[in-house]
């Protein structure tokens, strides 16, 4: 409980507006990749969400206390789901990237025969092969290395313009949005292993033809080790500009919205 004191001093309006910032901002950042990571405990991410409301607090609470109309219960709940909705959709549009980065780069582990190693969850709660955790790993650290999460803060204060406080998310407007976001994250994930999709083509499709040429020996199982050799070499030649393409793709959203 706060002293009496200081509700006088601060006052209930602006206590609840600084309430309100932080249902949309933590609503973000507990989703968004790298601050809703589940490797970060919930008590820390929530430290972060409100430490963020209080710095922006200053110059978003008279939009707050504008756009409120009363104090009313059914006015303040209004606010508080609509606040909550919008900022889980944020984080969800950027928590897409890393579920299309995850789902392809997947398939780059089965690609060149490294699907069945054993791997641990990173990102989210799901176990990864390690070339996928490897990949979204490195974007998540990269997000942070390239000073971008400051966009996320300045994506959130630039939202209560393009989205009015206590405005509830239009449906037609946000499925649309949605599923062009889907759409642009996994074209951006496929061009990101596109390389590899190309490689795992051409090595089945010459292992398919000595396999024809001779089907009384093995080739399968002796070429796996070749075909992961070859998969790793060219994992090492590419990721660099696999990433770069990714990042850019994601910094554009954040920076454009």
């Amino acid at each position: 409980m706060l002293p009496a004191s200081l509700l006088s001093v601060i006052g209930t309006e602006v206590l609840l507006a600084v309430f309100l910032l932080f249902c949309r901002i933590g609503g973000c950042l507990m989703i968004i990749p790298g601050f809703g990571s589940t490797r970060i405990p919930a008590q820390v991410r929530l430290l972060i969400s409100l430490a963020v409301t209080l710095a922006l607090a200053p110059l978003l609470a008279p939009t707050i206390q504008a756009a409120l109309p009363d104090e009313t219960l059914s006015s303040v709940s209004w606010f508080i789901g609509a606040e909550l909705l919008t900022g889980v959709f944020i984080g969800f549009l950027g928590r897409i990237f890393i579920a299309a980065l995850e789902t392809l780069t997947t398939l780059v582990s089965m690609a060149i025969g490294l699907s069945n190693m054993p791997g641990m969850p990173v990102e989210g709660v799901d176990a990864l092969p390690p070339v996928a955790s490897l990949f979204t790993l490195t974007a998540t650290a990269m997000v942070f290395i390239s000073n971008q999460h400051w966009e996320v803060i300045r994506g959130l204060v630039a939202s209560y313009e393009a989205i009015p406080a206590g405005q509830p998310l239009a449906a037609m407007a946000s499925l649309e949005q949605f599923t062009d976001q889907m759409a642009k994250t996994f074209v951006l994930a496929l061009r990101v292993c596109s390389p590899f999709i190309v490689y795992t083509i051409v090595v089945n499709l010459a292992v398919g033809l000595v396999n024809k040429l001779t089907p009384q020996i093995p080739v399968y199982f002796i070429s796996l080790p070749f075909v992961i050799a070859g998969g790793l070499y060219f994992l090492y030649l590419v990721i660099a500009e696999a990433m770069m393409i990714f990042l850019d793709g994601y910094f554009t959203w954040l920076q454009l919205g």
